[in-house]
């Protein structure tokens, strides 16, 4: 994961983690929004020679919203390239702000841009609920997921969702090394999702 101040997390590192167990592990690629044609080469290279599945910017790092003209040659490329965008969106636990993660109209003007981007927005995406759960009916290709949360700590607004017709379009994820899976899923089973996974 990259940000304006450095490397948190390289492809490097992510691409050792992979290879691993290349049959289980998989991974996204970071790049960095200042350099735009080596980003497009980046995601290029990450995803055809070494298999990573998906690219992920954090728009509180850069203080940048998503809808950014930096943003845009990456998108062309996850398309291209045919993975998807990964990013945040919420609030944001760093003392940071968090106005780049706000849903609308940020997120909203990539998905009206790049209808056929694939986009799934992390960490839960309080206290915006509303405005996500509107941009899943509105847009066939965005997702959200549940990273950086415990199950015990899932809003509402959300756990409802994913009992109706989010069930498919939630995805549960961790924050690791923050958060182990295992921490991450404890207690899913009081969740009663199962009719809104496999249906009636």
């Amino acid at each position: 994961m990259a940000g304006p101040d450095g490397v948190l997390i390289s492809n490097e590192n992510v691409a050792e983690r992979i290879a691993e167990a290349p049959s289980r592990f998989r991974g996204p690629a970071s790049v960095d929004l200042r350099d735009p044609m080596q980003s497009v080469r980046d995601i290029r290279c990450r995803v055809e020679v070494e298999k990573f599945v998906g690219v992920r910017v954090v728009p509180w790092l850069w203080d940048l919203p998503p809808n950014d003209r930096r943003y845009y040659p990456i998108y062309a490329s996850c398309i291209e390239a045919g993975v998807p965008f990964c990013t945040q969106i919420g609030h944001t636990g760093p003392l940071c702000r968090s106005e780049p993660g706000r849903p609308i109209p940020y997120l909203e003007d990539v998905l009206l841009d790049f209808p056929e981007l694939v986009v799934v927005g992390g960490h839960v995406e309080f206290p915006w609920m509303d405005e996500v759960i509107s941009l899943v009916h509105k847009f066939p290709n965005f997702y959200v997921d549940t990273s950086a949360y415990v199950v015990r700590r899932l809003p509402p607004g959300l756990v409802q969702f994913m009992r109706a017709e989010g069930g498919t379009r939630t995805m549960f994820g961790t924050n690791w090394p923050m958060l182990s899976p295992r921490r991450c899923l404890d207690g899913i089973e009081q969740l009663d999702l199962d009719q809104a996974f496999t249906g009636p």
